[in-house]
């Protein structure tokens, strides 16, 4: 039985064109799992956002009696979150200026996925050079990018 796991995620965004991808690094005891997505008409943060939602939601389903996930990110945005999570609550995901804030249908969905298991966020640095360790935040960066190239090429952007 797994009690933790350490989840980096990367998500981007071409502006241009509205592709986005995104990926999460899961790693245990047991080993290294890696999950990726494309799509289509986005922002970078919901690419950001949905790296992490993937990587909690494919943690509870395959790691059962999991108690604790330790989520790296680069995105300030979203290593924030939990921490307004009572302020956005309580104002029902309403700016102060009476609209509903961006990404609130991921962020309600963070907040769902953060009720059943203990999140510890980490923000790292992002684009960093590869020293002399492994650098799982490097790893998701580079296969982001890589998803991203790959997707640009195949839609003739």
């Amino acid at each position: 039985m797994i009690n933790s796991a350490d989840i980096y995620t990367d998500g981007s965004c071409d502006t241009q064109s509205g592709q986005g991808a995104w990926v999460a690094i899961l790693l245990t005891d047991g080993g290294k799992v890696v999950l990726s997505g494309r799509t289509p008409d986005t922002t970078h943060n919901r690419m950001e956002l949905s790296a992490v939602i993937a990587g909690i939601t494919y943690a509870l389903n395959n790691f059962k009696g999991i108690q604790c996930l330790h989520i790296y990110s680069d995105s300030q945005y979203v290593t924030g979150l939990m921490e307004r999570q009572d302020k956005l609550s309580n104002a029902d995901f309403i700016t102060s200026r009476g609209t509903i804030i961006r990404n609130a249908d991921l962020v309600k969905e963070l907040y769902t996925l953060g009720a059943q298991i203990q999140l510890i966020f980490t923000k790292v640095k992002a684009h960093q050079k590869q020293g002399a360790g492994i650098n799982y935040n490097i790893d998701a960066d580079k296969l982001v990018r890589k998803i991203m190239r790959e997707e640009l090429r195949r839609r003739g952007f």
